[in-house]
């Protein structure tokens, strides 16, 4: 299967999951619920950045994808009326958050060291052999 082909189905199936995060939060356990939305929107950027820049290290994209999520999240102590406008809509509160919150940082670091993992096991498996 081609390489950006697995990407993009990685992308689709972590929004899936991300969305269903949300959308299910009162069936799933209050700790996944919790925490399930900004690890998986971080995994969503990691192979977002693989899609885009396939030919670049595995390395540079976690460097690159912590470097965009940690500028998102730090962004989000910027408060002019034009941004919060746009962080009030659905699309722009899941892109660009709500409000900036510490252990989304940390959120972020795990997700994109699962994405990193899922990547290099399985979706860089067909280079190994």
């Amino acid at each position: 299967m081609n390489t950006r082909i697995k990407y993009f189905a990685a992308i689709i199936t972590t929004v899936v999951l991300g969305l269903s995060s949300r959308t299910f939060s009162g069936v799933i356990p209050l700790f996944i619920a919790k925490h399930a939305g900004d690890v998986l929107w971080a995994s969503m950027v990691y192979f977002g950045f693989r899609f885009i820049f396939i030919l670049r290290s595995l390395t540079w994209s976690v460097r690159i994808s912590v470097i965009f999520s940690f500028a998102i999240e730090i962004s989000q102590l910027y408060k002019a009326e034009w941004i919060i406008d746009i962080r009030n809509t659905v699309i722009g509160s899941l892109i660009l958050g709500r409000g900036y919150v510490t252990v989304d940082l940390f959120r972020y670091v795990i997700g994109i060291t699962i994405a990193f993992w899922i990547d290099k096991l399985w979706l860089q498996r067909d280079k190994r052999i």
